[in-house]
């Protein structure tokens, strides 16, 4: 990829920043009840802040249908932002309207603001030109910081940047594309990657990529059952992609062509249904014919462990197991721990495995905890995200 233009490039004082994050939290009863974006979108505000700039910042929360939801109001959020920014935070009831350029007119140097969520425009989703340039009208600066976003091609993520000369990534999303072009671009090795996850479709560029790459490959979750398939395994009554048997063996045969290590379950942990009090462990082909595999055994774990200590990069997305319930969760937390353990640089990406190693209580020893799942990984599947080509340097 290009290099970046970063913020510090950027003559932000005095002027007005439109500063796009990724402020997606869940929201129950008007309280939030994860603040995880937000604290790390905070320290992109002060710095702006403490800059001399007016800072306007944008987000889209939920899925809004392009008109306005009191249910996904930004509105709780903005005391949530001014708590960890340690900066009063005064938040606009509009999106790009009158009412967000009268607040923006009058606010000071120093100031922050927070306007309404981007989805209750038609025109975010959409891209629109019309909507675009009424986005842009409140600033003179623009800066994205929402990598999490990068991959949609949405007004708020690409077609606004491109009506500021002045524009530039956020931190947050520098560190995002420096860790991820390490392990796409760049691994020391041996270079290990674990998949997990539900299924195989939402992921096949990105596996697809990672077996031209990776030193070994693990594979575990739901989407392993489809490779087990693939091998002739009986699974149950477990999750499997059918219609991607052939895809599985495809990816199977190049990664014996590359010489790779593909690391597969070898017993796993069933039971009739995740509601199940618990599980047991059964080798490969004593899979009951009304139960599921809902975990990784003991001894593919001992497996994936030796790979990631004796691994130098190792990037991990998708859980082993159901592991938001207790009897399934064994494979998943034993693969957070080990990758705290592990001297590499380790990378971490999607929801379900940042909350795994934050379950864990490890997310702190690990080299980098992305906050975008889908965007890291059509990042490593070499996808070009809208939100970052426009950040590029000519």
């Amino acid at each position: 990829m290009k290099p970046l233009r970063t913020m510090e490039s950027l003559e932000v004082s005095g002027k007005r920043v439109l500063l796009r994050l990724d402020l997606n939290v869940p929201i129950k009863d008007g309280v939030v009840v994860d603040d995880t974006r937000v604290r790390e979108a905070a320290p992109t505000v002060r710095l702006l802040a403490e800059r001399g700039a007016i800072v306007v910042a944008c987000s889209h929360l939920g899925r809004a249908k392009g008109k306005p939801d009191p249910a996904l109001s930004l509105a709780p959020v903005a005391p949530v932002l001014a708590q960890h920014a340690g900066h009063p935070v005064g938040f606009v009831p509009d999106v790009a309207g009158e009412v967000a350029m009268a607040a923006v007119t009058a606010a000071q140097p120093g100031d922050v603001l927070l306007l309404e969520n981007l989805r209750f425009e038609p025109g975010e989703t959409a891209n629109d030109p019309e909507f675009c340039a009424r986005l842009a009208r409140l600033a003179q600066v623009y800066v994205n910081d929402a990598f999490g976003t990068a991959h949609r091609a949405h007004a708020s993520t690409a077609g606004v940047a491109q009506l500021f000369t002045a524009r530039a990534a956020g931190p947050l999303m520098a560190r995002e594309l420096h860790a991820l072009g390490t392990v796409r671009d760049n691994p020391e090795r041996p270079f290990v990657a674990v998949v997990g996850g539900a299924k195989i479709s939402g992921k096949l560029e990105a596996l697809q990529a990672l077996v031209e790459k990776a030193d070994t490959l693990a594979l575990v979750g739901g989407m392993a059952n489809t490779f087990l398939l693939a091998q002739g395994h009986e699974m149950g009554t477990s999750l499997v992609e059918r219609d991607l048997v052939d895809t599985a063996r495809a990816i199977l045969a190049r990664a014996a062509e590359r010489g790779a290590t593909v690391i597969l379950p070898e017993e796993v942990v069933v039971a009739t249904s995740p509601e199940a009090p618990a599980g047991q462990v059964v080798p490969l082909g004593s899979i009951p014919a009304d139960h599921m595999v809902l975990d990784v055994g003991p001894a593919t774990i001992a497996r994936i462990q030796s790979a990631l200590a004796a691994a130098r990069t190792v990037f991990w997305n998708g859980p082993a197991g159901v592991f938001e319930r207790p009897p399934f969760a064994a494979g998943t937390l034993a693969i957070a721990q080990a990758m705290a353990a592990s001297a590499a640089f380790t990378v971490v990406g999607g929801g379900e495995s940042v909350a795994a190693v934050h379950q864990a209580g490890v997310a702190g020893q690990l080299s980098h905890v992305s906050t975008g799942g889908g965007a890291s990984l059509e990042f490593l599947g070499g996808a070009t995200l809208p939100g970052v080509a426009v950040l590029e340097e000519a």
